[in-house]
């Protein structure tokens, strides 16, 4: 147990630049909220067709661990996100997720740009299933893919 403490203490450093951090209250719909800023700011959409999204990622210094390397959350909140993004219609409220399946299977550096892929499994009354790959765009090496299944009950247009 106390190795496990040891293991999750804060560095000096890494103290004080969570001390430095600053979140500004956000109006909603207005300003960005502290999450987009942190996990979101960088990324780049390429490609958007029905069932299919593409984007961009650099792997920014403020998601690494200790040794460089891409955090898993910060994996699991891109599926999240671009998973979502592949169902989302204009102007309906976004589905909420209901289940997110996550192989990793190597890791991504600081810097290192990444492709995600998302596309539609298919979908039934309010719910819909995407699969997402996260590939490093220099080398095509698969860091992780990502099943996810969303919720959404929206009104029928009929």
């Amino acid at each position: 147990m106390e190795r496990a403490k040891e293991s999750l203490q804060l560095t000096s450093e890494e103290s004080e630049s969570v001390a430095r951090l600053t979140v500004a209250p956000h109006r909603v719909g207005i300003d960005s909220s502290f999450f987009e800023d942190f996990i979101l700011k960088g990324i780049r959409v390429d490609r958007v067709e029905p069932g299919l999204v593409t984007c961009t990622y650099k792997v920014p210094p403020r998601l690494t661990d200790r040794n460089g390397k891409l955090c898993a959350g910060a994996i699991a909140n891109l599926v999240d996100e671009v998973g979502g993004a592949v169902v989302h219609v204009e102007g309906l409220p976004m589905n909420v997720s209901v289940d997110m399946s996550i192989s990793f299977l190597s890791t991504a550096k600081l810097d290192d740009e990444l492709e995600l892929t998302a596309r539609v499994l298919g979908q039934r009354g309010g719910y819909s299933g995407t699969s997402v790959l996260v590939r490093n765009k220099a080398t095509g090496e698969l860091v992780a893919e990502g099943r996810h299944s969303l919720f959404g009950k929206h009104a029928s247009k009929l």
